[in-house]
């Protein structure tokens, strides 16, 4: 089923040959890609122990700073990382990384905190004593076109987004191996991504976007219980409420998955993205008006917050 021509990931990109001479920010040091390292002993490398964020430049502007600093805050705070730095900081530290690569949109960060690097290779936290390790990775990239126009195809995995008391699915930590092993077994059932249910068998999230269907002119998704407070997530289901879409955060099962009438992803880099099948199943007739409404609201709302309008 999966072949060469027609797989995804999510995060496909258009090739971009700059990427291949991009700075990256290390712990306050702007230097080329293949001098940019970190010690074996850093507590991300070790432990996967550090919270990271997914940012996208538009017009020179980050879009949504405040509401992915709020998470990217709040989750550091509640594994006790210090950040080192204030949200202005973090914002000059990203406009200047940037600046030094010459980059003013459609350009993705992945920005990266670790407990830093530690005394001896061992698990705990007071290990790490030297502070901790901030890294900017920005790249030119732009989501291919076929995205949109095939999109992605699910398969239902047996790995499952746990409870909270376990490892939080809010934390956007770089321990991601739960995800991972999701991602694997979709790929050996010859998808591109994960479709993960919730510790109740409800439809939940894949293992790298939020999850919506549409059924009936109306909006799904889940809970939130068991998956990451996406921003992407939160403001669709805020232009649903400001434009008289239907929306409801609910549990629901494969059964509601299957039979919808469009299904699509969300996420800082895809924005929203279609979904073309679940477990072998086409998910509706191919059209998908709701999907393509929100995408152009979305992509209104990204403009009005960067000032591209």
């Amino acid at each position: 089923m999966n072949t060469e021509d027609t797989s995804h990931t999510t995060h496909d990109a258009e090739e971009d040959a700059r990427n291949r001479d991009i700075k990256i920010y290390v712990n306050g040091e702007i230097v080329h890609r293949d001098e940019a390292k970190v010690s074996v002993y850093d507590s991300g490398f070790m432990l996967g122990d550090g919270m990271w964020e997914g940012l996208r430049l538009y017009n020179g502007k980050w879009a949504f700073f405040d509401e992915h600093m709020d998470r990217f805050f709040n989750s550091c705070k509640t594994v006790s990382l210090d950040v080192g730095l204030t949200k202005d900081e973090m914002l000059d530290a990203l406009n200047r990384t940037a600046a030094a690569n010459g980059m003013t949109n459609n350009v993705h960060c992945r920005l990266m905190l670790t407990r830093g690097i530690k005394d001896k290779p061992f698990q705990h936290p007071s290990l790490s004593r030297s502070g901790p390790t901030l890294v900017l990775i920005m790249e030119h990239s732009k989501p291919v076109d076929s995205l949109s126009s095939q999109g992605i195809r699910l398969a239902t995995v047996p790995q499952v987004r746990g409870l909270p008391m376990s490892q939080d699915a809010k934390l956007n930590s770089h321990s991601k191996l739960n995800c991972i092993i999701a991602c694997l077994q979709a790929e050996e059932a010859g998808a591109d991504e994960a479709l993960m249910l919730d510790p109740h068998g409800f439809v939940n999230t894949t293992n790298a976007c939020n999850f919506f269907i549409v059924r009936r002119g109306e909006v799904w998704t889940s809970t939130g219980d068991y998956c990451m407070n996406g921003v992407t997530r939160q403001k669709v289901i805020d232009l649903c409420r400001e434009n008289d879409i239907p929306v409801f955060e609910k549990n629901y099962s494969l059964y509601e998955a299957y039979g919808a009438d469009e299904a699509f992803l969300t996420g800082t880099f895809g924005a929203q993205t279609p979904v073309a099948s679940i477990d072998g199943k086409s998910i509706g007739a191919g059209d998908r008006p709701i999907t393509g409404r929100l995408r152009e609201l979305y992509k209104d709302l990204v403009s009005s917050n960067t000032g591209l309008a």
